[in-house]
């Protein structure tokens, strides 16, 4: 089943930014991952800056880990030019999934939604993932590639979501409806989702999107956005930094 929007409007965007950033340590014992710089800019005004460049200006937050810093940043920044909200799981650390369902009445009135982690920096043409999205009226449309990573998505030759695989611990799941051969490819954080997904998700509480995704798969149509040519980095360790800013200059 597929999930058409009732009319398309400039979306708003989620950041996920309240992980713990443990694979950022020694940064992440003082400080939340989303103040990490780069060329002296954070991830999380780089990732806002990214978003304005697509007319997305509408950005709601996610915090936790030294949620003060991140609150305090975005108020003395005037949030980098755009209208910033605050989706507060201090006392409770929700993960994605649970994150993104907290935050459904600060997103539901906009369709569809950009939602991204905080250390992923990329220069993903956005405004054609969108139209990708807009098109083919999934319920949710994912980035992906073909890099190398410890877990992929599993993909059909239409480029629809039919399972997901761990490659250092064999554990799989798999679409039973889908027999045909599937696809892997590297989830690269980004996603654009419909909002008809939060009356759609039954997990509550504490949860990775991953795995609402894997429910839902079998009844709703997810699809991969696969780029290839944009830059893109993972600023989840302290030598990610530097490569970072090998990669983007400024």
């Amino acid at each position: 089943m597929d999930i058409s929007p009732d009319s398309f409007i400039r979306p708003k965007a989620f950041i996920l930014a309240a992980g713990l950033g443990t694979r950022l340590k020694p940064w992440t014992d003082h400080h939340p991952k989303a103040l990490a710089l780069v060329h002296g800019k954070t991830l999380l005004q780089r990732n806002i800056e990214y978003l304005q460049q697509y007319n997305i200006y509408d950005v709601v937050v996610n915090v936790h880990h030294f949620s003060n810093q991140i609150i305090e940043a975005i108020h003395d920044n005037s949030g980098w030019g755009s209208n910033v909200i605050i989706s507060n799981e201090s006392d409770c650390l929700l993960e994605t999934g649970g994150g993104l369902m907290k935050a459904e009445l600060l997103l539901n009135e906009s369709n569809p939604i950009v939602m991204m982690n905080v250390d992923i920096l990329t220069d993903l043409d956005l405004g054609s993932m969108i139209q990708y999205h807009v098109d083919n009226k999934p319920l949710v449309t994912l980035a992906t590639s073909n890099r190398t990573s410890k877990r992929y998505l599993l993909f059909d030759k239409h480029n629809t979501l039919s399972g997901w695989r761990n490659d250092e611990t064999g554990e799989e799941k798999k679409n039973p409806n889908v027999l045909e051969t599937l696809f892997p490819k590297a989830f690269s954080g980004i996603h654009i989702v419909d909002t008809a997904i939060f009356s759609l998700i039954n997990r509550t509480g504490k949860f990775s999107i991953i795995d609402a995704y894997l429910d839902l798969m079998i009844s709703y149509t997810i699809k991969s956005y696969e780029f290839a040519e944009s830059r893109f980095i993972d600023v989840g360790k302290p030598d990610s930094i530097d490569k970072a800013e090998a990669l983007f200059l400024q």
